[in-house]
């Protein structure tokens, strides 16, 4: 599995998140359609769908006594969250993932551009 994949289940399927997740409720059943219906248009293409990963984050920390890890503008504090490997080595991979350009050395640059990335790609469900 990839990294990114990694946090993504790390953060949507912790316990902290999945006990608060909103139950479904069931929709009443469509009426059948006309017999002698034009063809459909098709469907306008989705919108991306929003998922609010800072809640969900905030949720992960209370669970864990809120620790003092500054995830909000840290890769590695975000990682160390949901309890992953945040070494060079890892961030070196998920920075191949994503596909940073820069130098793989972990630097600022690019653990602010890794942290970005990945709030960017868990809030939009990508």
């Amino acid at each position: 599995m990839s990294i990114f994949g990694s946090i993504k289940d790390a953060i949507f399927g912790h316990p902290a998140v999945k006990d608060a997740a909103p139950t479904p409720t069931s929709t009443p059943a469509a009426s059948p359609a006309p017999v002698a219906a034009a063809p459909a248009a098709p469907p306008p293409p989705a919108a991306p769908k929003v998922i609010d990963a800072d809640a969900a984050l905030e949720k992960i920390a209370a669970s864990k006594g809120n620790p003092g890890l500054n995830w909000k503008t840290s890769i590695v504090d975000l990682m160390k969250l949901i309890g992953m490997d945040s070494s060079l080595d890892h961030r070196q991979q998920l920075a191949d993932e994503l596909g940073y350009t820069g130098e793989k050395n972990g630097s600022a640059e690019m653990n602010m551009w890794l942290h970005d990335k990945v709030m960017e790609r868990i809030r939009t469900g990508q």
